[in-house]
């Protein structure tokens, strides 16, 4: 990847809707040149995909909140399918320290919150906390940085 790739990537966290004449154009190259970059880009798993956000709130999920799971690595099998299959878990992270999943949740209700944590005690202790607030949204990785080291 060059810095024409890394600016390609910027520009679609930003917006994945950007017309290829727009990125072209930031980019100083014509629009089948980049639409070549972005299929191989794409190609070689950089690019996995392309999505929308949306407001929760709006959609009624007035209850987001990080659940630690405690629980031993020979259940992996078992769990890592039925929570694959949850579809309020928005991230689910293997992690280091006391607890060993991270999940990200949302839900319309602390009651439907509630039950999924029975479900989830199943695998393991468990220790939640829900969000009051956020101070940063999910946001695509900074390459620009990267742009500035080579």
């Amino acid at each position: 990847m060059d810095k024409i790739d890394l600016k390609i990537i910027e520009l679609l966290q930003k917006n994945a809707r950007y017309p290829l004449k727009h990125i072209a154009e930031e980019v100083f190259l014509t629009t089948p040149a980049v639409s070549a970059r972005i299929e191989k880009l794409e190609q070689a798993g950089v690019i996995t995909g392309y999505s929308a956000h949306v407001d929760p709130l709006k959609l009624g999920y007035n209850i987001k909140a990080f659940i630690n799971l405690e629980m031993s690595p020979k259940q992996k099998p078992e769990f890592y399918p039925f929570i694959a299959g949850c579809p309020n878990v928005l991230e689910c992270n293997c992690v280091t320290g006391k607890y060993s999943m991270l999940i990200k949740v949302a839900y319309h209700t602390t009651i439907e919150l509630d039950t999924f944590i029975g479900e989830l005690q199943k695998y393991g202790n468990t220790e939640t906390q829900i969000v009051f607030s956020t101070a940063v949204e999910h946001r695509g990785l900074d390459v620009s940085s990267e742009i500035d080291c080579k």
